[in-house]
This record gives structure tokens, sequence and C-alpha cells, in this order.
């Protein structure tokens, strides 16, 4: 059997809400040659009942005894995909139709780049459009994200495609919980690979009070970013891989430094 070009990872946890939604999406694309490898993270809903009423056979669907985490679910399904690209995708989200055909023929066509983002359209829990996010289209070209990127993240995680040989040489960290894509970008850019992004937006990305993104934009994320990048530099330094764009890399940790305290200071102010 042949394996499919492309290979959506879908980790689902507690998702009942959304993910048949999020499936039916994946499952109309217009591109069709793909695995759909869906991992129900130990969810205590009705997560599986739900995944299990689908029959289409691009699905492989697997669970986790327990609840694993989001990062131990990634790396199993990176593990598990047989396809030449993979594809991230997450439970409460929609793709659009044309996503994975406009991405694959992006990755084919640009052979100097491993990773393919797309800009999102925001949605609400009930599926209205809440806006778009500005530093993400104003971040487009292959240089515009890697100038960005050691200051601020400008890419949505479940909107990116990946070149699958690299995926699985790099994976994810379990030591960079909650921001784990933000260090793969950053492993990835500081090794010498591109990242790219589409211009048209691709996926309906779904912020709630439930979602980690909103749980995420409640607190103060500054020092928690400013941890992960100086975890990132100095996993870096230990394996030889110092550069340019590291030294960067600390200049915006001391920038996180610096707004950290001052929302800090002004949410103690009253």
């Amino acid at each position: 059997m042949n394996s499919p070009s492309i290979s959506i990872i879908l980790p689902a946890f507690n998702s009942e809400a959304f993910i048949a939604e999020a499936i039916r999406s994946l499952l109309s694309q217009t591109f069709t040659d793909f695995e759909l490898i869906i991992i129900n993270d130990g969810s205590t809903d009705r997560t599986e009942e739900i995944i299990l009423s689908f029959s289409d056979p691009r699905i492989h669907y697997h669970r986790n005894e327990k609840n694993s985490g989001l990062i131990y679910t990634l790396n199993k399904a990176i593990d598990l995909a047989k396809g030449t690209y993979i594809a991230r995708m997450d439970a409460d989200d929609v793709c659009l139709p044309e996503r994975l055909s406009i991405q694959k023929s992006f990755l084919d066509q640009y052979y100097d780049i491993s990773v393919v983002a797309a800009p999102v359209i925001f949605i609400d829990w009930a599926g209205k459009e809440t806006g778009i996010w500005k530093l993400d289209r104003e971040t487009i070209l292959p240089g515009q994200i890697k100038k960005l990127m050691p200051f601020e993240n400008c890419m949505a995680h479940p909107s990116v495609m990946i070149r699958a040989a690299v995926l699985k040489e790099f994976r994810y960290k379990a030591y960079q919980k909650n921001i784990e894509d933000y260090d793969l970008w950053l492993r990835l850019l500081n090794r010498g690979y591109a990242i790219g992004k589409t211009e048209m937006p691709l996926l309906l990305y779904r912020v709630h009070d439930a979602s980690v993104t909103g749980s995420y934009l409640k607190k103060n994320p500054f020092f928690k970013v400013m941890s992960m990048k100086y975890k990132f530099v100095v996993k870096e330094i230990r394996a030889g891989y110092f550069s340019l764009f590291l030294l960067r890399v600390v200049a915006g940790l001391t920038t996180d430094l610096v707004k950290g305290m001052a929302k800090s200071l002004k949410k103690s102010l009253g």
C-alpha cells in the first residue's frame, strides 16, 4: 500500500463540543491523498464516541490510556505518520477546503522551505468570525518571519504543514510545555531551516475560555516566553549551534522580561 502524501495529526482531549466539525473540515478537503491520525488523549467525555462515528478509511484512531499531555501525544502521532508532509490540526479549529492543496503545492514548489504556515481567521465558541491577527498578516515572507521570530511568535501552530523528515528529526520538547511550537520554530530557524507562509487564510482558529490560547491570554505571557527562550538558548549553545540569530533571541528574551515586569507592576497597582 502506497504511503499518503500528507499525514494530518490531530490530538484530542475532552473535545466533544467541536471535534466533529474539525473532522468534517478535513474529510471535505479538495486534496484527498492523506491520512488523518487522531489520538484521543484520555478523554472522559464523548470525544471517542464522536470520533468513532466517522467511518472514513483515511482516519487512523489511537487512544492514550491516560491523559499524557499534548507534547507526548504530538510526538506519538509524528512517529505514526507515513506521509511526506505532516499537517497540524487542533480539535476545536476548522480547516478551509483548499488548505491541504495550497500548502502541499507550496512545499512542492519551494524546496528550500521546511515549514509553511497560513494566516488564520479568529472564531468564537459559536463559530462566529471575531477578527484577524494583525501580526500574522504582516509576516508572510521567510525573511519577515525569521526577523520577527526572536521577539514574537507570528504563526498559529495548527495552521502549519511541515516536511515529515524535518519534524521527525526535531520533534517537540517536553520541557517547553504549552509553548512547544514557538520553541520548534526557533530551533529550526537557528539551524538554517526556512519557514514560509501562504498569503491566503486557510484556518478558522477558535479562541474560547477552555482553549489553551484563551487561557494563555488571561495570564502574563511574557515570563513564560522568556523562560522558553532561555531554555532554547542554553540548549542550542550546549549543542554547539551559536549564531547571530541566537543573539537576537537573547535580545528578545530581555524584551520579554521588561514587558513582563511592566505588566505585573501595572496589575499590582490596579
